[in-house]
């Protein structure tokens, strides 16, 4: 009898142990599925002015600071690697991340041929099917509808501004370049 007992004590150990380590397991996996999804609200700029200007009106109009990043979002293809513009600002008060980002890069190529200098400019897009799109502003946190439309309404009143607005990322194909 005694050695049934300890059997059974054994099992039951180990049920524990293996239960114990599955919950540890779900606990990590839970955990890193919350790090893996941003919830993000992407507002779209028509405008045209330079990135720091841009910058600088909407510091001055939302009352905010954004100021240009060390490194710029990099997009590596076949051919080249081309740096967007970033500028980036953090909300302590409320818990929000924003992001001024170029949607467009110009490329200047230069070609020496018999002693004549020819350049050629390439334009790349970041998010290539929304190619009229100037300039993305990306406000990673909850955000709410009322604060996107006060955001917004606020953009457009920058004179330089032609319009802005919030679109649907899940409309985007190439949306994996938003992901910083």
């Amino acid at each position: 009898m005694p050695r049934i007992t300890k059997t059974i004590s054994n099992l039951a150990q180990k049920r524990n142990e293996n239960r114990n380590e599955f919950y540890k397991m779900l606990m990590h996996s839970l955990i890193l599925k919350d790090f893996c999804e941003d919830i993000y609200t992407l507002l779209c700029i028509h405008t045209t002015l330079e990135d720091y200007k841009l910058a600088f009106l909407l510091n001055k109009q939302l009352k905010i600071h954004f100021h240009k990043t060390k490194n710029d979002v990099s997009v590596a293809d076949k051919k080249q690697n081309t740096s967007f513009s970033t500028y980036h600002y953090i909300d302590r008060e409320y818990d929000f991340e924003w992001h001024l980002i170029s949607n467009s890069c110009t490329q200047e190529t230069v070609l020496n041929n018999n002693e004549l200098l020819q350049s050629t400019e390439k334009k790349t897009y970041l998010i290539n099917e929304k190619k009229n799109i100037d300039f993305f502003i990306k406000i990673t946190g909850e955000t709410n509808q009322p604060f996107i439309s006060k955001t917004v309404d606020k953009i457009n009143t920058i004179q330089e501004v032609v319009t802005s607005y919030s679109i649907d990322i899940n409309t985007l194909k190439s949306k994996d370049f938003l992901t910083f």
